[in-house]
């Protein structure tokens, strides 16, 4: 079975979820995705490679076509055991139950630097954070990340669907109230430094951003 994305106009890590959600809901034993940076090209072709395609790449300098092929019964196989897998290509263990991680993000940005870029990075966390599975807990937002929770946000169907699928988001009050962007807020549940300490402590790991 063969397949083509058109993965276009789509900033990373976008192309490569694509790919992934293909793979994992058809036994493909041929794929082509249309991508239109060198980062989607890297990514793509490292992820299939994963999954037991040879890859090939064509460009004319503007479009690339990441192809990939691989043995029909091969590709049944792998299909069939795509629900042990998680994130990039990871293998994941067996677990009486998942984990409980909780994201802490304090930034509207990601790393110091170049502020466009933070802001690029944070956006691309976020919307990748889903995959994570049910490993993630929480997601809280303080300080100038209240942003991501409100009408205006670039991730809020994103957040959405990790809300959804259980995810609790905490949206830190006193932030919101401070940038004044109470009546704003569009997603998660308003609470307080208690609520978070909290669940810092119910918590099996916190990852602060």
């Amino acid at each position: 079975m063969a397949k083509e994305l058109d993965c276009r106009k789509m900033e990373c890590p976008a192309p490569v979820l694509e790919t992934k959600k293909s793979l994992e809901n058809e036994a493909l034993s041929q794929i082509r995705v249309l991508v239109d940076n060198d980062a989607a090209v890297e990514n793509v072709s490292r992820f299939l490679t994963y999954a037991g395609f040879e890859v090939g790449v064509e460009s004319d300098g503007t479009m690339s076509v990441v192809e990939g092929t691989r043995d029909q019964a091969a590709a049944i196989k792998l299909a069939a055991g795509s629900a042990g897998r998680s994130g990039s290509g990871i293998e994941s263990s067996a677990k009486e139950s998942p984990a409980k991680i909780m994201v802490m993000a304090a930034s509207s940005k990601f790393g110091v630097g170049d502020d466009d870029l933070g802001a690029k990075l944070m956006i691309n966390f976020i919307k990748t954070l889903k995959e994570m599975g049910t490993d993630l807990w929480r997601l809280v937002f303080v300080n100038h990340g209240v942003t991501f929770a409100t009408v205006d946000s670039a991730v809020l169907d994103e957040l959405h669907e990790l809300e959804a699928s259980g995810v609790t988001i905490l949206v830190c009050g006193t932030c919101l109230t401070h940038l004044d962007l109470m009546e704003k807020k569009a997603i998660g549940q308003t609470t307080n430094m208690l609520d978070i300490v909290t669940a810092m402590q119910l918590a099996d790991k916190v990852i602060n951003l």
